[in-house]
């Protein structure tokens, strides 16, 4: 080979890594647009917006209700979308697609009337969670078998970012919750760009059989087999459990900080970005701790102070208790994504990690639909009669959720059999 052609080689080679350097970082601020999203749209605005239209008893009941809705239909098709990527050998496609249909139909909700402000609420976070199922199957494309877990935690860090930038830009540009539903979805739009820019998929597309029949299949096949991994169902129960917690609490914690707490709307986004803020700081020490300890024992750890957490928050209320059970809970949003994923980890079949792990995402969403229904039951039905008290019970019912979760967790092993 000629010293031109050696020259070449290595200049292509070069720009081959740089170019898979650009595509990780476009990868990555994908995570950090999603998480504009999930803050302004999910956990701030439309709670507020929902409950300032139609009240407290009704407002909460809509917001359950259309929370359900989106997350129980996407949970049920999931496995079909899945497949469906898997049959045509893209995911981005289904990924630009899903992410307009987060990002358009939020940004009309304030100018329509109610009824179809919810429904787009609905398309928007179907689609949203929709975004989440393409968004995890492309982490194959930027990362290798040696890196693929540093590549993940680095896109997890740059997601919190994402909703710190939005939590600080509500409060320095003084957002209105209105507002919100305007620029969190164009800022979603705009900093995923670079994803589908410098990504490329090879488009192999897949052959033969049914891929939607054979991944509800195989969903059977997976919980058939729970008696061959000891612990396992017994784990995914207290899962189901302790996520119902929360998920609930995401969903509802600004409207039960300014409903029942007595924060104005710009109050509220403070102290939520002061809860993101001590998530992301104590992801560090939790991870220490599940390498130390072990991923069971910081999980009961984590969901100790979560259950001592939600016992406070919901017998006293005050703006000091309020931010300081808050920040217990922030802090246990970091612990407990940590500590279950690596538990769930070590409980699987190394062999079967992808089908059983997709059945732990769907464990998280079916609880999800359950506590929002609780939750949206709860706090209307006893409103008029114990007022703020109702918000005080809805909060009493996740502790009640989160000791189920406990008591099932106790015995489960801490890792697979053999």
């Amino acid at each position: 080979m000629t010293a031109a052609a050696v020259a070449t080689t290595e200049l292509t080679e070069l720009d081959r890594r740089n170019h898979r350097k650009l595509a990780r970082a476009g990868w990555a601020l994908y995570d950090f647009a999603d998480t504009i999203w999930s803050y302004a749209i999910f956990s701030w605005a439309f709670g507020l917006f929902i409950t300032d239209k139609l009240g407290d008893s009704l407002g909460n009941v809509a917001l359950a209700a259309s929370v359900m809705a989106s997350v129980a239909v996407n949970a049920a098709v999931s496995p079909l979308l899945g497949a469906i990527s898997d049959r045509y050998g893209r995911r981005l496609p289904f990924l630009l697609a899903f992410t307009f249909g987060a990002c358009l139909p939020a940004m009309a909700i304030p100018f329509v009337p109610v009824p179809a402000g919810i429904a787009l609420f609905c398309v928007a976070m179907f689609s949203y969670q929709s975004c989440l199922i393409y968004f995890d199957a492309t982490l194959q494309l930027v990362s290798t078998s040696e890196n693929r877990g540093r590549i993940a935690s680095l896109s997890t860090g740059i997601g919190y970012m994402g909703t710190v930038f939005i939590g600080l830009l509500i409060l320095i540009a003084n957002l209105s919750v209105e507002n919100a539903f305007v620029v969190a979805p164009l800022l979603f739009l705009v900093l995923s760009a670079p994803t589908f820019i410098l990504l490329r998929e090879d488009g192999s597309r897949r052959s033969g059989g049914d891929p939607i029949g054979a991944a509800w299949q195989q969903t059977w096949r997976t919980i058939r087999s729970f008696s061959d991994y000891p612990g396992l169902g017994r784990f995914l129960a207290a899962r189901f459990f302790y996520t119902d917690a929360l998920n609930t609490s995401v969903a509802i914690m600004a409207v039960f900080a300014v409903r029942a707490v007595g924060f104005t709307d710009s109050e509220s986004n403070v102290v939520l970005l002061g809860l993101t803020l001590s998530a992301i700081v104590s992801a560090f020490i939790w991870g220490r701790l599940v390498d130390r300890f072990g991923p069971k024992r910081t999980l009961f750890t984590v969901l100790t102070i979560w259950a001592v957490a939600l016992l406070v928050g919901g017998l006293f209320i005050s703006k000091a208790v309020f931010i300081i059970a808050g920040i217990a809970i922030g802090t246990g949003f970091a612990g407990l994504h940590v500590s279950d994923r690596v538990l769930m980890y070590r409980l699987s079949p190394e062999d079967r990690l992808g089908e059983f792990y997709g059945l732990y995402g769907l464990v998280g969403k079916g609880s999800q639909v359950v506590g929002m229904a609780i939750w949206g039951v709860t706090v209307p039905l006893f409103y008029g009669s114990l007022g703020v008290g109702a918000y005080q019970l809805g909060i009493l019912t996740l502790l009640l959720s989160m000791l189920v979760g406990l008591y099932l967790l106790y015995p489960v092993p801490e890792r697979r059999q053999g």
